[in-house]
């Protein structure tokens, strides 16, 4: 064999090899794409609170900063107190009344029914009087101006009876009690102190959650209303993935499937997880303008379907941020 066959031979057989590299890669790489989806079009999210006032008034301090990790319980700010110890001791006041004018309505209810029986033995005396003069008018010791007279004293007393028990019944109402057993007035004076004692505890705002301290911008003299959001805390151990797959790349895309994530910041870390839930609808069907294909310019483009991605071993060597992008790939195989 010459020199140049050999070469040709050489050169033909490396040839061969690599086709048979590129075609055993290409199988692989087939064969792979059937065991799993995946999409660089991802971001992390996570629960995210909107921290705002419970009570309007004028902040005094602010403990906190920036981008600060706080705990459940640590306080962001604090309001000006006074005006709302002055309401507190205002409705403890109107309480005191009110439990002062429950005892009075007691008194007058014992007097009204005190009057009752003065005024029944007043009827009772009348009525026998007025059986006397009956007799002695039939046997004509006594005028019958002296029985009309028996008659009315009878029928007067009978009124003042039937008025002493209607300002019983006046006093029963304003003694009416509720199913707790207090009196109405005194209830609403008890709320009314609930609610003062409350709004005094709502001066002083604590974290609801661990997390971290966003979107910050609150300082001392701020005047501050009931539901203004002030800033955010994005809440510890809650992140996730929202992994936007194609509506072509949904097969074997399911609750429950395998999932790895790779974000950005951390290309040699990954983090693991699981698909928890797939949107009802494109994100294009729920943005702000929807498409509206219904024209002559209209072209096929494959949608994006939201996939939510759990990330089930968070490292705190690599904290996440939210709305960071990432690479997630879903396990479809059986």
């Amino acid at each position: 064999m010459t020199r140049l066959s050999f070469r040709l031979s050489a050169r033909t057989i490396l040839i061969g090899v690599g086709v048979a590299i590129a075609a055993i890669a290409a199988a692989w790489y087939w064969h792979q794409s059937k065991l799993r989806q995946s999409t660089d079009d991802a971001y992390v999210n996570a629960k995210i609170v909107q921290v705002s006032s419970l009570v309007m008034g004028q902040v005094i301090a602010v403990p906190i900063h920036d981008n600060e990790l706080v705990h459940k319980g640590d306080v962001l700010f604090e309001i000006d107190r006074r005006p709302f110890e002055a309401a507190l001791e205002e409705a403890q006041g109107r309480l005191r009344q009110a439990q002062q004018g429950n005892r009075q309505d007691q008194s007058d209810l014992l007097a009204a029914q005190a009057d009752v029986a003065q005024q029944q033995a007043t009827l009772t005396n009348a009525e026998a009087n007025l059986r006397r003069t009956t007799e002695l008018v039939k046997e004509n010791f006594m005028s019958k101006q002296t029985l009309d007279d028996a008659r009315a004293r009878v029928n007067a007393a009978q009124a003042a009876v039937d008025a002493a028990k209607a300002r019983v019944e006046k006093a029963r109402e304003a003694l009416a009690k509720t199913p707790s057993g207090e009196t109405p007035a005194v209830r609403v004076a008890q709320a009314q102190v609930d609610k003062a004692r409350l709004d005094l505890e709502h001066t002083q705002m604590r974290a609801p959650e661990n997390g971290w301290i966003t979107r910050f911008d609150l300082t001392p003299g701020t005047v501050v209303t009931p539901g203004n959001p002030l800033f955010a805390i994005v809440v510890a151990n809650t992140f996730w993935v929202d992994a936007n797959f194609k509506e072509t790349e949904l097969a074997g895309v399911v609750p429950g499937r395998p999932a790895t994530i790779v974000v950005d910041m951390y290309p040699d870390h990954a983090f693991h997880g699981r698909v928890e839930s797939l949107a009802g609808g494109t994100g294009a069907a729920f943005s702000l303008l929807p498409p509206q294909n219904a024209n002559g310019n209209w072209v096929k483009v494959a949608q994006r379907v939201p996939v939510r991605v759990s990330i089930d071993d968070p490292d705190a060597a690599h904290p996440l941020r939210v709305g960071a992008t990432a690479t997630v790939t879903v396990s479809v195989a059986h």
